[in-house]
């Protein structure tokens, strides 16, 4: 027999004889819960499972009493409300589903849902791990169908789905539709083009020519009817709004030139256009979507800071006992019960318990904080090893969550807005471009009744302001690419144009300036029978069971084999072992001594101190080369961080800031950033907390980095993906190149637009010779923009 379980492919246990019948063979299985979930595939008919799965199933944990508790309350109305939508009669709820591998899991979990009765369609996704359920829950309840699913081996839970993403998704979706027809159907009509084209030299019958223009305007139609819409609405949306802006002449030029060639094509008289609108459509909607795509990846980091909150509270009741309840049902004076690594629901006082709490959401320091009795805990931040009970003290938006989100929202309203040089440009060029279409049309209505409608035309086609369209998008979407490659995201549209003028930059410290990663700096040997190494070793082998980010400090020197028994963890003290009947412990200075000292960590063997350790935070690798190529362009920087230790006195003298605030709250840091603006600086805030999200809506320019908390990331116009700080001296430069090429395409785009302009009013433009120029100038401004690719 093998000595593998054959549902899991892990070894089996010496000793457990396990096994299950799965087609006419005895199976080895490793433990009780493998052997559940075969007994049920078997029970169901679905043992093909075994036969099609590409990769071995996952290892099967029996449910405790408390994951059991959890699932019967995702039947709770109110919580259901968060995450169940109703379709018709049905319900529709989005599960995660861990231990999904290959398509035989997706079978499988679609087979044994719709053996339940009121399950009426599931569709699981391999690539999210997500199944879409829609059921009838008033036959079958939720809590059902995740066990259901546990008894085949997969754990599930509800999605909370981001509704921006989708958004954003769907508008994707149909920017891809629109480009696909258009670049479809513009091949189809370029093949009749060439052809009237060289007809024109040859000699054409002119039933072919006709035929080949109506063959051009049914292809043609979609484009401009469906592909090219968007420009007519936004065109349309402006006039209302009484602003002439960049998608009018666009609309003027294609709509215009589409109703020429449909009267031209009726008629059998003039020209037709049907391939350069078709062409400047797909070109227009290519930069467009490109643009879309390198804001699309923003929301992949976007996230609600409502989101921090969990659905569910364990609440405890006058007679002490425990339930489960909707978060947003919390009322001021409840008794909730929190649990080690679970996430706190709301604000209070700790009335019972001690432990460590990680307020990195919302401080952006990384280092957790001691709580006891009588300690204030916020909302959204995350209980670390020990169970407390707190009672509620603030709900609502009194939470310190949402005072953040409150300053997020004032700091919006003053945000310095900064105008576009391309609004400027559009403004004046559309205005000048309808009086002058105007001008000609009267003018040879006067001369020539016949020709006017067509030099009219002719007019908006030489001068249609593709060139000028494109002048801005692609230098844009060049630039993105370009940063996208060194691990910068740009989010927001006038990032580029501001960079530039920046004159003051403002870093937060933990995480942004350093790695907010600790590294043992300095070793305090008190008793001197041990060495550096011995004590180093006994400390990383006490802290390999701890979870608390010093213990990350310790992980290198962990190389002994002698195992320590009894490990105790004591929340907001430290960890005990025994190793030879040693008493062994690692925690805060003065735990089993009464001598101060700073140390972050010190080492005990029965009680006596043995070692003391000092840890630091190291800075980013380039920190200092950033900040002195930002001191050679006159830009001064400044550190706001919420440490009030002296780490950022010495870490701002290190690095030479010009200035440094320590001890901020997120208004101390909003408040420092809006003195610096009334004082005509433009700012740039760096930072990666919850805390700096009010600040950056104040700053003029916001970054955050990758590793930083989500709703930094979603509040910040850059992220730098990479969390490397080279990365904003490369964004400087990027910036500068690009505001050239802007500036030299724009040049290029009214240079072509005014000479053009009065040989078309003239009619001494032909039409074939207004599409070269058009495409000309078009091409020229793109090989222009993509000089910024090479950066």
């Amino acid at each position: 027999m093998s000595d593998n379980c054959f549902h899991c492919l892990e070894s089996v246990p010496k000793g457990f004889n396990a096994t299950v019948e799965i087609d006419g063979k005895a199976q080895p299985m490793c433990c009780i819960g493998c052997q559940t979930v075969a007994e049920n595939i078997v029970a169901q008919g679905m043992t093909d499972y075994y036969k099609f799965r590409t990769v071995r199933s996952g290892k099967v944990e029996q449910l405790v009493p408390e994951q059991l508790e959890l699932i019967k309350s995702y039947d709770n109305e109110d919580i259901q409300d968060e995450f169940i939508s109703a379709t018709n009669d049905l319900s529709e709820v989005l599960l995660t589903v861990e231990g999904i591998t290959c398509a035989a899991c997706a079978w499988l979990i679609e087979k044994q849902l719709l053996n339940l009765k009121a399950i009426k369609r599931v569709d699981v996704n391999t690539s999210t791990n997500r199944a879409m359920i829609q059921w009838d829950k008033s036959v079958t309840p939720l809590s059902q169908i995740i066990t259901s699913l546990h008894e085949i081996g997969y754990k599930a839970y509800p999605f909370q789905a981001d509704l921006e993403a989708s958004q954003k998704q769907q508008a994707a979706k149909a920017y891809i539709r629109r480009l696909g027809v258009a670049g479809l159907m513009t091949m189809q009509v370029m093949m009749f083009a060439f052809a009237m084209y060289f007809g024109m030299f040859s000699g054409m019958e002119e039933n072919f020519e006709q035929y080949f223009r109506w063959i051009s305007l049914v292809l043609a139609s979609p484009v401009i009817l469906y592909s090219a819409l968007p420009f007519l609405t936004n065109a349309i949306n402006g006039l209302k709004a009484k602003q002439l802006n960049m998608d009018l002449p666009v609309s003027l030029a294609i709509f215009g030139a589409y109703g020429a060639s449909c009267y031209a094509t009726l008629m059998s008289v003039g020209e037709v256009y049907f391939e350069s609108i078709c062409m400047f459509t797909f070109l227009l909607l290519l930069g467009k979507y490109l643009e879309f795509r390198a804001r699309l990846k923003a929301s992949e980091f976007t996230a609600n800071l409502q989101k921090l909150l969990p659905l569910t509270a364990r609440i405890i009741d006058d007679n002490n006992q425990e339930s489960i309840i909707a978060a947003k049902k919390l009322k001021l004076g409840d008794v909730v019960l929190i649990k080690a690594g679970e996430t706190i629901p709301a604000d209070g006082i700790v009335t019972k318990g001690q432990t460590t709490v990680d307020e990195a959401m919302m401080t952006g320091e990384h280092q957790p904080v001691n709580k006891f009795v009588s300690h204030q805990v916020y909302a959204g931040t995350i209980n670390h090893d020990g169970v407390i009970s707190i009672e509620i003290n603030k709900i609502g938006q009194n939470t310190l969550l949402n005072q953040i989100i409150k300053l997020q929202h004032t700091a919006l309203t003053k945000r310095p807005r900064l105008v576009e040089i391309t609004d400027k440009v559009a403004q004046w060029f559309v205005a000048c471009l309808l009086v002058f279409a105007s001008i000609t049309a009267i003018g040879w209505y006067q001369i020539d009744p016949e020709h006017a409608f067509w030099v009219t035309i002719s007019v908006l086609v030489a001068t249609c302001p593709c060139a000028l369209s494109l002048a801005i998008p692609t230098a844009l979407t060049c630039a993105v690419a370009s940063l996208t490659k060194r691990g910068v995201l740009i989010k927001q549209a006038h990032v580029l144009e501001t960079l530039p003028q920046l004159t003051d930059i403002a870093f937060d410290k933990t995480g942004t300036l350093t790695q907010g990663r600790f590294t043992i700096e300095r070793v305090e040997l008190v008793n001197t029978q041990y060495s550096e190494a011995d004590a180093l070793r006994l400390a990383a082998q006490l802290e390999s069971f701890s979870e608390h980010p010093i213990a990350n400090a310790f992980a290198g020197f962990n190389d002994t084999v002698n195992p320590i028994e009894n490990v105790t963890i004591e929340p907001g003290k430290g960890i005990t072992a025994l190793l030879n009947d040693q008493h062994l412990a690692i925690g805060k200075s003065g735990w089993f001594d009464t001598e101060k000292a700073d140390a972050q960590a010190t080492l005990y063997i029965d009680k006596q101190v043995i070692a003391r350790f000092y840890l630091a935070d190291s800075l980013r690798n380039n920190a200092e080369k950033l900040i002195t190529t930002l001191h050679s362009q006159q830009i001064k920087c400044h550190m706001l961080t919420g440490d009030a230790s002296n780490s950022g006195e010495r870490i701002a003298k290190q690095l030479n800031l010009d200035t440094v605030h320590a001890a901020c709250s997120p208004r101390d840091k909003q408040t420092h950033v809006e003195a610096l603006a009334s004082k005509g600086a433009i700012v740039a805030m760096v930072g990666d907390g919850v805390n700096d999200s009010p600040v950056f809506a104040s700053a003029h320019l916001s970054i955050a980095m990758e590793t930083g908390a989500d709703i930094s990331k979603n509040s910040a116009d850059v992220v730098l993906l990479n969390s490397d700080l080279t990365a904003i001296e490369h964004l400087l430069t990027v910036s500068k190149k690009t505001r050239r090429i802007v500036k030299q395409n724009l040049a290029l785009s009214l240079i072509y637009n005014g000479s053009i302009l009065p040989l078309a009013a003239l009619g001494l433009v032909a039409p074939w010779m207004a599409v070269i120029g058009m495409s000309a100038s078009s091409i020229l401004v793109i090989t222009n923009s993509l000089r910024l690719l090479k950066l």
